[in-house]
């Protein structure tokens, strides 16, 4: 498995413009967050689990969550951190706002998605992904990497 600085030195390859990166900064965290939205409401098979509230994207989560703490303690702590935040973001929003939470994210996705790819296409160059499906999930990993890296903190 590489390393969690060789994942962000490939990754960084594409993302060296400064526009792109602005993009990449506000739309992958929001991204991350959408997906949460999108699948909060895909109904559990199991009765168990949907009465604690459990739900997909919280077991999604986990091996996520697994594989940042592979990469490093404090990337997975931080995104375990954010996580957090989402779901906190997705309950509340589920409880206070009006809209359907489902189409609100899948809309915003779609928005954001097409963001990521006019940054990309101002770098010249394909998203990472188109190479390797896992740097879908080093994208907000490189983003924490650069907020750690302003507070002092090692990954």
């Amino acid at each position: 498995m590489k390393s969690i600085q060789e994942w962000f030195a490939e990754y960084s390859v594409s993302h060296q413009n400064p526009i792109n990166k602005k993009i990449h900064f506000f739309a992958v965290p929001a991204i991350y967050l959408t997906v949460f939205g999108m699948m909060w409401h895909i109904p559990m098979p199991f009765a168990t689990l949907s009465e604690q509230q459990i739900t997909w994207p919280l077991l999604l989560a986990i091996p996520v969550l697994l594989f940042y703490f592979n990469l490093s303690r404090a990337i997975g702590v931080g995104m375990t951190i954010f996580t957090a935040f989402v779901v906190l973001f997705v309950r509340w929003f589920e409880s206070e706002v009006e809209f359907s939470l489902t189409l609100s994210s899948a809309l915003f996705f779609a928005f954001l998605w097409v963001l990521q790819f006019i940054g990309h296409a101002i770098e010249g160059k394909k998203p990472s992904f188109f190479k390797d499906l896992q740097f879908l999930l080093i994208g907000p990993a490189w983003i924490l990497g650069f907020v750690l890296n302003k507070i002092g903190i090692r990954y």
